[in-house]
């Protein structure tokens, strides 16, 4: 009886943990990823919305990849991004949250990664959210310019 209780405690822990329904507003299973050159995206669009990225609800919807790609898209992503005045972007992974249902995961439910996001010689740190498990259009955030092609090495 014990066993019993403890599973149908595991259970009620674990299904409240995750939400029944996504939060995340800016899933678009159409979109395609920016084309890739030496190691960035290439970006054509900027962002209209100000809680693009920066949001929980909002964050970068990188595409259906796995757990080992994420770094490189990751990285694809901000290096196709500079600052307002042409700094490099700085960042570094500081955590995971917000658990959401997806179809996308062997667990039917996956977590958005956060990264700490800095400009070279600034102080001033803003968290970005990424998603790995859905598609959405992946656009150059408002405060960010995007990284000229003359400006991208061979």
């Amino acid at each position: 009886m014990k066993k019993l209780i403890l599973i149908f405690s595991i259970i009620a822990i674990t299904s409240s943990c995750i939400s029944t329904k996504s939060t995340i507003k800016n899933i678009d299973n159409d979109a395609i990823r920016p084309m890739i050159k030496n190691g960035m995206f290439i970006f054509t669009e900027y962002a209209t919305d100000s809680k693009y990225g920066v949001d929980a609800d909002y964050p970068v919807n990188i595409g259906i990849i796995s757990d080992r790609s994420e770094e490189n898209f990751i990285n694809y992503f901000f290096k196709g991004l500079q600052g307002p005045n042409g700094e490099n972007v700085e960042f570094k992974k500081i955590d995971t949250c917000c658990p959401f249902p997806t179809k996308h995961s062997n667990m039917g439910a996956g977590l958005l990664y956060m990264y700490e996001v800095n400009l070279e010689g600034s102080t001033k740190k803003q968290t970005f959210y990424f998603n790995i498990y859905e598609k959405g259009k992946i656009v150059c955030p408002k405060g960010f310019q995007i990284k000229k092609i003359e400006e991208i090495p061979e």
